[in-house]
């Protein structure tokens, strides 16, 4: 036998190679036409997650935020590299509990307010608040 002629499966299942690099293939059929134009999938970490040291994701527990689109069961992005501003949305800790709040700072007073019209929004002038981040996506099951 020669070595050109000798039938072996050349594919070690790397992706480095191609359909067309491989010699021969215990498979049956053919690949899909498409194959030739196929890219590679969507990573989501990729295209949300900004800095990943300072990035966490966390489940709400709340509905203080519905009326943002934000609900109980959703996934949010947080990202504690970020300076809070006001209007944005935000993880707050407030004597020791996690909140979700929208943040807003007007003539020295910050307040915390929510979107949900049965929940009172929390003025935290001269109490001690801590942002622990800032919300950059919200993922919601459909």
């Amino acid at each position: 036998m020669e070595g050109d002629n000798f039938f072996y499966a050349s594919y070690k299942g790397s992706k480095d190679f191609t359909q067309q690099q491989v010699h021969t293939a215990n498979a049956t059929g053919f690949g899909a036409a498409a194959d030739d134009y196929a890219e590679r999938g969507i990573d989501l970490n990729e295209h949300l997650v900004k800095n990943k040291p300072a990035t966490f994701f966390l489940r709400v527990n709340s509905d203080a935020m519905v009326g943002a689109g934000v609900h109980v069961g959703d996934v949010v992005i947080v990202d504690r590299s970020l300076e809070p501003k006001n209007g944005r949305l935000v993880i707050a800790v407030v004597d020791g509990e996690l909140l979700i709040r929208k943040l807003e700072i007007n003539n020295n007073q910050t307040r915390l307010t929510t979107a949900n019209k049965r929940l009172a929004s929390l003025d935290v002038t001269g109490m001690q608040l801590h942002i622990w981040g800032v919300v950059t996506y919200v993922i919601h099951k459909a």
